[in-house]
C-alpha cells in the first residue's frame, strides 16, 4: 500500500501522546521529531518538513487552549492540516466536460510509467461511461507503439501510431483530428521520453502541445527517485504549462514522499496514482483522504463514492427485495461483481477507518480474489431455479442431490459447495434483519434512512454483522464499537 511505512510511523508517533500522562510542550516537541524524521526518511524536502514543523508549533498555544480540551485530538487535528497543505497546492484540478472532446497529453521521463498510465486512465474513463482513445507520438523509444498497441487491445481501448512515420508532431496531429471527427471525448496523448532531462525532448515537448493544444498536460513522474523528483518537475513546469500529476510506482520500495513534496513546485494537483502493474491499480487522487488514510483515519465518503459509481442503487428489483428482506443466490453473484469492480481489495480496506494500509498484503489480497472468482464459478453452475429461490439453502437441504451436481459441472468438492451455501445464509440473515427494520427505507429511491432505525435493531443488526466478518478485520476496526462507528460514518457520508 502507498507509503504504508510512513503512515504507521507518524501513527505511531501521534498515538504516544495518548499514553502521556501529561501533555505538554516537551511532549509535542518529541512527536514533532518523531513525525519530521519519518517525513525526512520518506524523502520530503527538509525545506517543506521544516515549514510544517513550524506551523504546527505556531498553530499550538498551549496556554491558549480551553482547558478540558481534548490536547491529543486537537494536535492530531493540527498535523493532520498541515500534511494536508504538503499534497494540496489548493488548485482545482482540471475535470473533462462530457460530450466533447478533452486532450490530455502525457510528459515525462522514459522509465516513469508513461505509456502503461496512459491506458490505465482511458481504463479509468472507460469504465465510467466515456469515450476514450490512445495516440503514441513517442518515435523515439523502440517498441514504444508495440506497446501502447498491446496494453490498449488488452483493454479494448481504440488507438492511433505508425511504424513508417517518425514526427511525432505529425503523428499526434492526426489521431486528434481523427478521434475528434470520430466522437472522441477523452484523447490521450503520449509522447516521447529520454533517460534525462535534455533541449531535444523539451522542444519537441513543445511542438507535440503547439499542435494538439491540450486541453489538460500530465506530468508523469517516477515515486522510486526520491528528492530528485523536486528537480524533474522543475524543469518540466518551466517548458510546458503541467496542469496535473500522477505518481507512478507508488506499490514498490519507493518511500515517495520525494514525489509528494514535489508538487510544492509545480503548484499542480495530483489527479491519480498508480499502485501497481495492473490496469486497476490506478487511484484517483484526493489529498483529503489520502492523509485520512495514511493517519489510518479511513475514507467512508470514498467507500460510499465507490458504491455509488458501480451503481448498486439502480438496481430497483433488488431494493425492492431487500425491502422485503429477500436475498437470493443471484443478488450475491451480483453483489460479488459489483465487489470485483470497485478495484483492489487493498484499496478498499483502506478506505475503512481503523485499518493500517499494511493490514492486506499483495498475498492476503490475490487469496481474497480467488476465493470470490471460486465461488462465482461454483454459482455458474447453479440452474435458475436455484440461483432464483427465495430460500435456496433450504431448497439444497432438501435435494442435496443438487449439491452434487453443481460440484461436479464447477469442478469442485460438495463441500465447497456447503461452504458457499453457509456463506449465503449469513448474508441473507442480515437482508432478513434490514427487512424487518419498518422505516428504514426512505422515499421513493428506496434510500437508507438512519433516523429511522430503532436502536435496539441496529444493535442487533450490527451483532449479525460481526458474526460474518473474519475476527482478524472486527478486531483492526476496534470491535463491536468500532463497527458501529463505521456504520454510522457511512451514514453521514451518504447523506453528503
Amino acid at each position: 500500500m502507498v507509503l504504508a511505512d510512513l503512515g504507521r510511523k507518524i501513527r505511531n508517533a501521534i498515538g504516544k501522546l495518548g499514553q502521556s500522562t501529561v501533555i505538554n510542550e516537551g511532549e509535542l516537541d518529541l512527536m514533532l521529531k518523531e513525525v519530521c524524521t519519518a517525513l525526512i526518511e520518506s524523502d520530503v524536502h527538509i525545506r517543506l518538513v521544516k515549514q510544517l514543523k513550524d506551523n504546527v508549533k505556531k498553530a499550538i498555544n498551549f496556554e491558549e487552549i480551553v482547558g478540558g480540551a481534548n490536547k491529543r485530538r486537537y494536535i492530531q487535528k493540527t498535523v493532520f492540516n498541515e500534511l494536508l497543505k504538503l499534497v494540496d497546492p489548493g488548485v482545482t484540478p482540471f475535470t473533462p466536460t462530457k460530450g466533447r472532446r478533452n486532450v490530455f497529453m502525457f510528459v515525462g521521463l522514459q522509465g516513469s510509467g508513461k505509456t502503461t498510465t496512459c491506458t490505465k486512465m482511458a481504463y479509468y474513463y472507460q469504465r465510467k461511461g466515456w469515450k476514450t482513445c490512445l495516440i503514441c507520438a513517442d518515435t523515439f523509444r523502440a517498441g514504444a507503439f508495440d506497446q501502447l498497441k498491446q496494453n490498449a487491445t488488452k483493454a479494448r481501448i481504440p488507438f492511433y501510431g505508425s511504424y513508417s512515420e517518425i514526427d511525432p508532431v505529425k503523428i499526434a496531429a492526426e489521431g486528434v483530428e481523427k478521434f475528434t471527427q470520430e466522437g472522441f471525448e477523452i484523447i490521450i496523448v503520449d509522447t516521447s521520453g529520454r533517460h534525462k532531462q535534455e533541449a531535444s525532448l523539451f522542444e519537441e515537448m513543445l511542438q507535440v502541445s503547439n499542435a494538439v493544444t491540450p486541453d489538460n498536460v500530465v506530468f508523469v513522474m517516477d515515486a522510486s527517485i526520491g528528492q530528485a523528483c523536486e528537480a524533474q518537475a522543475r524543469a518540466f513546469s518551466q517548458t510546458v504549462d503541467v496542469a496535473s500529476v500522477i505518481i507512478t510506482k507508488l506499490d514498490s520500495h519507493a518511500k515517495g514522499g520525494g514525489a509528494l513534496s514535489a508538487v510544492a513546485v509545480t503548484k499542480s494537483p495530483v489527479i491519480f496514482i498508480g499502485t501497481g502493474e495492473h490496469i486497476d491499480d490506478f487511484e484517483i487522487f484526493k489529498p483529503k483522504s489520502f492523509v485520512q488514510k495514511l493517519l489510518g483515519m479511513g475514507d467512508i465518503a470514498g467507500l460510499v463514492d465507490m458504491v455509488n459509481d458501480i451503481g448498486i442503487q439502480d438496481n430497483k428489483e433488488l431494493v425492492g427485495r431487500l425491502k422485503q428482506g429477500q436475498f437470493t443466490l443471484r443478488d450475491m453473484y451480483e453483489q460479488f461483481q459489483n465487489i470485483m469492480k470497485m478495484g483492489p481489495f487493498s484499496q478498499i480496506m483502506g478506505m475503512i477507518p481503523g485499518f493500517g494500509s499494511e493490514f492486506m498484503t499483495k498475498g492476503n489480497e490475490q487469496e481474497s480474489v480467488n476465493r470470490l472468482k471460486r465461488m462465482m464459478t461454483v454459482m455458474d453452475s447453479m440452474s435458475d431455479k436455484e440461483l432464483d429461490h427465495p430460500k435456496a439453502s433450504e431448497l439444497f437441504t432438501k435435494e442435496p442431490n443438487r449439491v452434487a451436481r453443481v460440484a461436479r459441472g464447477s469442478g469442485s468438492h460438495q463441500q465447497e459447495v456447503r461452504d458457499l451455501l453457509a456463506q449465503y445464509k449469513k448474508f441473507s440473515d442480515v437482508v432478513k434483519k434490514i427487512g424487518s427494520i419498518k422505516g428504514l427505507f426512505n422515499g421513493k429511491n428506496g434510500d437508507i434512512n438512519p433516523k429511522n432505525m430503532n436502536p435496539a435493531k441496529m444493535a442487533q443488526l450490527n451483532q449479525q454483522m460481526a458474526k460474518m466478518m473474519d475476527p482478524r478485520v472486527l478486531q483492526q476496526m476496534g470491535g463491536m464499537g468500532g463497527l458501529q462507528n463505521m456504520m454510522q460514518q457511512m451514514a453521514r457520508a451518504g447523506k453528503m
